[in-house]
């Protein structure tokens, strides 16, 4: 598995302090975090970093299948500017959250389905760089909790897909999800099972031998120290 880890662990750090933990740490690669507040800060020092990039589209008050046209155009807007942030750094792919709805309700959910597939489609076509639709949690109020969801926004849009770990530990269909085709990679953290509590690999109730069906993975946590535990166990487990 070619590993690597969000420089969410590393939030206030610099880019150049970032690069080199994962030289020191034989990582292959590092997924950006292009939240708002960063990615208007020059980041010119990925460029040639020698690791592969990935980039997570920002996700703060972002809201692809809104109903609310102004909140989704907006939204639509800041992909858009991101999948241009990741494609001048050089990224592989971009990943972004296919959106949620505000009220509980079975028709609304369909409606925004079909909504956020339009809004995939958008920035797919005004981007240059691979879209990739990430799996949600198990809230009712996300969309692409489920396999069927996942399987036919890609069959819509020819989107590319990162499978999270711990998203699908809360849903209990991990291995489903890891059987779809076009996955990018893989966010890795780990959880007790209902709660998205983003904890180290091994501390949760995640499957760990699930991870064997992954070729490309990020681990995804707030904090470095618990990314190189992770590393570890990906280590031990001769993944």
């Amino acid at each position: 598995m070619k590993v690597g880890f969000s420089t969410l662990s590393l939030f206030m750090k610099s880019n150049n302090e970032i690069i080199e933990e994962a030289h020191n740490h034989d990582f292959d690669m590092i997924e950006i975090l292009l939240e708002d507040v960063l990615y208007h800060k020059d980041m010119t020092e990925y460029k040639n970093c020698n690791l592969e990039l990935k980039v997570h589209a920002a996700t703060v008050d972002i809201n692809i299948a809104s109903l609310n046209k102004g909140i989704r155009t907006e939204s639509i807007n800041q992909m858009i500017y991101c999948g241009e942030v990741a494609k001048n750094l050089g990224a592989t792919s971009m990943t972004i959250h296919p959106g949620k709805i505000g009220r509980i309700d079975e028709r609304i959910r369909k409606f925004a389905l079909e909504i956020a597939i339009e809004s995939i489609q958008e920035i797919i076509d005004n981007t240059s760089i691979d879209i990739s639709v990430e799996n949600m949690p198990n809230r009712k109020s996300f969309l692409a909790t489920n396999v069927d969801e996942m399987e036919y926004i890609q069959h819509e849009t020819d989107c590319l897909l990162t499978i999270d770990t711990g998203h699908a530990n809360t849903t209990d269909n991990l291995e489903e999800l890891l059987s779809l085709r076009n996955i990018s990679y893989c966010h890795l953290h780990d959880n007790n099972g209902i709660n998205d509590q983003h904890l180290p690999l091994g501390d949760g109730t995640l499957d760990l031998s699930l991870l064997e069906k992954i070729d490309n993975g990020i681990i995804e946590l707030n904090n470095f120290q618990n990314v190189l535990k992770s590393k570890k166990i990906i280590e031990e487990y001769n993944l």
